[in-house]
């Protein structure tokens, strides 16, 4: 049995509805409890929450899911609200322990204090940016990927808990060319590749 916490970070503000994430947030609940051998929590953060019921659910899973929406090339300011939250009610209670860092030797091993190891997490995102943002030579990104680039903290973040990143899988040119059932198609094969080689 693995369980899985999937976790919603998008949250109406303005323009941005976030019905594309509460869409994908749904279909991948939908698409592990359809699977045996598969338990499912998950978490809206646009809701009301109890942060110490959240901590148990990241100690309680094998596989985190974060989908989000990137805002201003930052994760939306109720989710970041929510892992600031979430992290630091899990100090020393199964999220992490320390920095890492010994008073005797303060300079190295910083990040190691992290205590869900075993742990591995999935990352969506969802953009306006298209994909040839990120590729092409004198576009916007200069040719770094999502992952190197504007979610490298996040990646980093996930790191120092100590848990270990299973795959990404990134949206864009979602606000003016979307084709929700391609793309949901698209993720549902990706999550197919991940489940046969889990």
């Amino acid at each position: 049995m693995k369980n899985i916490f999937i976790i919603n970070g998008s949250h109406p503000f303005a323009h941005s509805g976030g019905k594309f994430n509460e869409t994908l947030f749904t279909n991948t609940i939908s698409y592990f409890e359809s699977l045996k051998g598969f338990e499912v929590k998950a978490t809206q953060v646009g809701d009301s929450y109890n942060t110490k019921e959240e901590v148990e659910k990241f100690k309680w899973a094998d596989i985190v899911i974060y989908h989000t929406p990137i805002w201003w090339f930052q994760i939306p300011f109720g989710f970041k609200k929510y892992i600031d939250e979430v992290f630091t009610e899990g100090h020393q209670n199964g999220i992490y322990a320390s920095d890492g860092r010994s008073r005797k030797n303060p300079e190295i091993n910083y990040g190691t204090g992290g205590l869900m190891h075993g742990k591995k997490y999935i990352l969506t995102t969802s953009w306006n940016a298209p994909k040839t943002a990120f590729t092409l030579e004198n576009e916007f990104f200069n040719q770094k990927s999502v992952d190197e680039g504007a979610m490298f903290g996040f990646h980093k973040m996930n790191a120092f808990t100590g848990m270990e990143l299973l795959a990404t899988h990134h949206f864009h040119d979602m606000e003016k060319n979307a084709d929700v059932p391609f793309e949901l198609n698209n993720y549902n094969s990706f999550l197919n590749d991940i489940m046969i080689n889990l």
